[in-house]
């Protein structure tokens, strides 16, 4: 997802095969990485997170028979960013791993919302999905301390909300929104939504609180005039035309 050379000689491959696909789940990514740029020179999660999946899901939209969907695995972490069209490599921004994790995890929203808009006509409808805190390798640079000091305020944060203490999902029931996404729900319930838990969430306004580890995603990522936005810079940024 980092090489758009590689995403591109993999996509070739497929669609030469030609095998017909029901679904694409975008899964691959990576957080709160230290400032790098892709082999594109693309900042290292938005070029990761979004443009190698836009190229990627685009690609094989051929492939993708009707009824088909795609569901972008997102984040909560979206909360920590808007997109930033203006400057997504961090020019002129300074630095900041979860405002960089944020961006893209709004991008992978927005691309799931213009993707419905555009192929639901012919039977194709996205989505995203938060699929929880899970315990994968994705914290893999973070500081093991400072995730178990984020944890803990977390729980004081809940516990003054009379709520239960947060626990990490296992893998399985932090792939169950994706497969639930993907196979379970119907299409016109889930296309063009984000999506945790096994169901759709409720969009929140960008000017009210969301309590950590609670259920909501931004308004601004579920945008319509944002997700075009973003999926016209994709196109300049990676010079490919969908």
């Amino acid at each position: 997802m980092a090489n758009l050379t590689s995403v591109r000689t993999g996509s070739d491959r497929l669609v030469e095969r030609g095998a017909p696909l029901d679904v694409i789940i975008a899964n691959a990514g990576v957080m709160a990485t230290p400032f790098g740029r892709t082999a594109d020179g693309f900042e290292t999660q938005f070029g990761t997170n979004h443009l190698g999946h836009f190229v990627l899901v685009n690609r094989l939209r051929p492939l993708l028979r009707s009824p088909g969907r795609l569901v972008n695995v997102s984040s909560a972490g979206h909360r920590f960013s808007n997109v930033d069209l203006a400057d997504p490599n961090f020019e002129r921004a300074p630095y900041d791993p979860f405002v960089a994790y944020g961006r893209s995890k709004t991008a992978n929203i927005l691309f799931a919302v213009a993707f419905d808009l555009r192929y639901r006509s012919v039977g194709l409808r996205a989505c995203a999905v938060h699929p929880g805190g899970v315990r994968t390798e994705l914290d893999r640079n973070l500081d093991p301390l400072q995730v178990q000091a984020r944890v803990n305020q977390i729980n004081l944060n809940l516990a003054s909300e009379g709520k239960e203490p947060f626990i990490y999902k296992t893998v399985a029931q932090g792939a169950a929104t994706s497969i639930w996404a993907a196979v379970v729900a119907s299409p016109g319930e889930v296309g063009g939504h984000y999506c945790e838990n096994c169901h759709v969430s409720r969009i929140v306004p960008d000017d009210q609180p969301i309590s950590v580890n609670s259920e909501g995603v931004r308004a601004y990522a579920m945008d319509p005039k944002a997700a075009e936005a973003l999926w016209q810079k994709s196109e300049e940024l990676t010079g490919e035309h969908f």
